[in-house]
């Protein structure tokens, strides 16, 4: 028992398990700590003209009426079957609804991170190449501006600007997928994932920084220039791909990150992701569609991280040896 609690896997799994009860429980206490229910969000002022017959068998037929404890193991059973739940709003099962706006959100992800990559590592090590000197402030200025504009004011004056000067509003048009309209999908998908993109270049910029900074000062960089590599292989192969650790750390965390954070931007820009059907369930007081959509989230998150700790270790010997 000892051997297989040692083994790093199984450390790892357990973690995992841990992770997502715990996101579970508090999911499912907040949510009731909220006032309302999915009666009262569905009927609305009209709730209250209920007789305590009908009000009785609407708390039946949602679940109300049993305790909060059953409540949360009979979810958490059928999540394990299959059973995300149903949304009463989308006439849908929130499994169908999951699987429809999870890749929309995986593709702003993606296309935000590769845009925060092409920004701040570029940046980053130009920053680090002349340390105080000018470049080196506009790497700060550009990190400080991803840092402090809010996402929500980003996306709103590009939205307004673009649709005013330009005529360019996609996002107006009836969202389309990739596999739909490849070409309109893309065009709906540049802006969000450009404001999402730069606020994540900030901490990559910065990161990149720090990590070149580091490697520079080492004794291997200064005996590959001394025997005479040159300077742009130098930097790319010696210095950035012994720096690749961090960076990749942090853009495993940013990436994770994206999938639950993003609703703003998707809001905006009226992206169907998985952040904004959160946000649609909590609006409806739908206890299904946000505790099996977080949950959702939670295990992507979870996955991301595993997949970055896979990555670095094959990046960087050192680390597959500890």
């Amino acid at each position: 028992m000892r051997a297989l609690l040692r083994n790093r896997i199984v450390r790892r799994a357990a973690g995992t398990a841990g992770t997502l009860f715990g996101v579970a429980v508090f999911v499912f206490v907040m949510l009731r700590a909220i006032p309302g229910n999915q009666i009262t969000a569905g009927l609305g002022t009209e709730a209250a003209a209920l007789t305590p017959a009908q009000q009785a068998a609407l708390e039946r037929y949602y679940g109300l009426d049993q305790p909060l404890v059953a409540q949360f193991f009979a979810w958490l059973g059928n999540m394990f079957t299959g059973n995300f739940g149903y949304s009463a709003r989308n006439q849908q099962s929130v499994l169908d609804l999951t699987l429809r706006s999870l890749p929309v959100t995986a593709e702003l992800a993606v296309l935000s991170i590769v845009l925060a990559l092409l920004i701040g590592v570029p940046l980053g090590m130009l920053a680090a190449s002349r340390p105080n000197a000018a470049r080196d402030a506009l790497g700060q200025v550009v990190s400080l501006a991803g840092l402090s504009i809010p996402a929500f004011l980003l996306a709103t004056t590009l939205l307004s600007v673009f649709a005013a000067s330009f005529g360019f509003n996609p996002n107006g048009q009836g969202f389309a997928t990739l596999a739909e309209d490849p070409l309109l999908n893309l065009r709906q998908m540049v802006l969000p994932a450009l404001v999402l993109g730069f606020g994540i270049a900030a901490p990559i910029l910065r990161t990149t920084r720090a990590a070149v900074l580091e490697v520079r000062s080492e004794d291997f960089v200064r005996t590959a220039r001394a025997k005479g590599v040159p300077e742009r292989r130098l930097q790319v192969r010696h210095v950035l791909g012994n720096a690749l650790v961090p960076i990749v750390t942090m853009t495993g965390l940013q990436f994770g990150y994206l999938l639950g954070g993003a609703v703003v931007v998707e809001q905006i820009f009226s992206v169907p992701g998985i952040g904004r059907q959160v946000l649609l369930g909590i609006q409806q007081k739908e206890y299904a569609v946000v505790q099996s959509t977080v949950l959702v989230i939670a295990l992507a998150f979870v996955l991301v991280n595993l997949l970055t700790d896979v990555l670095y270790r094959v990046i960087d010997p050192r680390v597959r040896a500890s």
